[in-house]
């Protein structure tokens, strides 16, 4: 007979838990992976104690990988755009152009703001951070600038779109969850937002300001010349960004518009570099394109992607899904939430137990879609019973759910950031400002929650 869980119990294993991965990762600078066995290995443990079968165990970790299939595919798809998007010239382009009207200055901010307008979009942090994102990491490295600051930039800015974006997949996850229209939720969203975008957008202009950037502007013009004798330079190999853009406006999901472009990145170094055979291309897919240019910062910044630049990523987040697959089929995490619930019984309460509650599930966890239907669907009642608006709940999901998953070095966001951008989550996570502002800036406004005045159906 299988036991019954207690709260002491679930308590409990979530501190072992906790422990046994941040003792692994920060205490003994064990990778990531070997602490989340080891968590897993608890589990197990408590699994064997509370009399559980093995097809529990089996079934958690199948459950709690299920939802991350979707995002693999996409992962093992970005790296392959990745190589083709150097190879074919396109990044090399946005590279060359960019040196032309970005000034060091300003950079750092011209990052946040750019990747945030591209990731509104497309709807796609991921998608951002491995496109633009790394022609921004080549630009800035050249430009002086430390490669966290520049990776902190590139994440603010591109969770800045996502959040804003009605294609995204977590605003819209974020709306249904609370039962609400999407356009609804974002217009309520921008109240914490554009605050939050203020005080990054400072920030960065700041530090472009303050000497982190020591621009040689000769090296850069060597740069440059480097880049137009060894790739095909040209406004043409801008046309795979406008297409995203255009999958983006049509709503074509990102497995299909990714494919899209690949093939039609494709094309076009066929057209400009004849000479590339079928075997070089799939190659590239698979392994990552190899820069070959003779000069060693060019060759060290764009000999990257390929699907197993991704394998990496693929099994820590397998690992992270199974941790989380089996915390819920054990029936912790359900146990504690139903125990915080009665004491919630103020709109400030709720809203911030609501916003711990999603970044305690990325630090369990590590997935950001779990992150905004486990608490979603804790204190939707409660929010109900307290007259509180659904924009409040939604709005609380999306700026503390999936935000903070870029700052969870074991997160499904951080590790495929960390292998798109070459940069570790802990290095760049003092500079991802954005993503600590937003989960902030919604529990001091839960301050401002009347919830009688929201029972009316007014906002604040």
């Amino acid at each position: 007979m299988e036991k019954e869980v207690t709260f002491k119990e679930a308590c409990l294993l979530l501190v072992l838990v906790l422990l046994t991965i941040g003792f692994s990762i920060i205490g003994f600078q064990l990778p990531a992976h070997v602490g989340i066995l080891g968590a897993i290995f608890v589990l197990v443990l408590f699994m064997i104690y509370k009399k559980m079968s093995w097809d529990d165990l089996h079934e958690g970790i199948i459950d709690g990988i299920k939802p991350g299939l979707i995002p693999i595919i996409l992962f093992l798809l970005i790296g392959s755009l990745i190589s083709i998007w150097i190879a074919s010239g396109t990044i090399p382009t946005i590279m060359v152009y960019g040196f032309s009207f970005l000034s060091p200055s300003y950079f750092l901010g011209a990052v946040f703001l750019i990747c945030g307008i591209v990731g509104a979009a497309v709807g796609s942090s991921f998608t951002t951070v491995s496109t633009i994102g790394i022609a921004f990491i080549g630009m800035g490295q050249m430009m002086g600038f430390d490669l966290p600051v520049i990776a902190g930039a590139i994440v603010s800015g591109a969770f800045l779109g996502n959040v804003i974006s009605p294609l995204s997949d977590t605003a819209n996850l974020a709306a249904a969850t609370a039962n609400i229209d999407i356009f609804t939720h974002l217009k309520n969203e921008l109240k914490t937002t554009l605050p939050a975008a203020a005080v990054s957008l400072l920030f960065f202009t700041f530090m472009s300001r303050s000497g982190n950037g020591s621009a040689n502007l000769s090296e850069i013009d060597t740069l440059n010349n480097v880049l137009k004798e060894s790739f095909a330079i040209t406004p043409v190999m801008l046309l795979p960004v406008v297409l995203l853009f255009a999958c983006a406006w049509k709503k074509i999901p990102a497995i299909p518009s990714l494919l899209f472009n690949i093939v039609f990145s494709l094309v076009l170094l066929k057209i400009y570099e004849p000479s590339t055979t079928l075997a070089n291309m799939g190659a590239w897919i698979q392994d990552g394109y190899v820069a070959s240019t003779g000069n060693q910062v060019i060759d060290t910044l764009l000999s990257r992607g390929g699907i197993q630049s991704m394998m990496w990523s693929v099994s820590l987040i397998l690992l992270a899904l199974s941790l989380g697959g089996l915390l819920i089929k054990t029936h912790v995490i359900d146990i504690i939430l139903k125990k915080m619930e009665s004491g919630l019984n103020t709109p400030v309460k709720l809203v911030f137990a609501t916003a711990i509650t999603a970044v305690g599930v990325n630090l369990l966890i590590g997935e950001q879609y779990l992150s905004i239907i486990l608490p979603g669907e804790a204190y939707k009642g409660s929010f109900s019973k307290q007259h509180i608006a659904p924009i409040y709940l939604s709005r609380t999901l999306c700026d503390a759910g999936s935000t903070i998953n870029p700052l969870v070095p074991w997160g499904v966001s951080a590790v495929f950031i960390s292998s798109a951008l070459g940069v570790s989550t802990l290095a760049y996570l003092p500079f991802a400002i954005f993503c600590y502002a937003l989960p902030l800036l919604s529990i001091i406004f839960s301050f401002f929650i009347k919830p009688d005045t929201e029972a009316k159906g007014r906002k604040l």
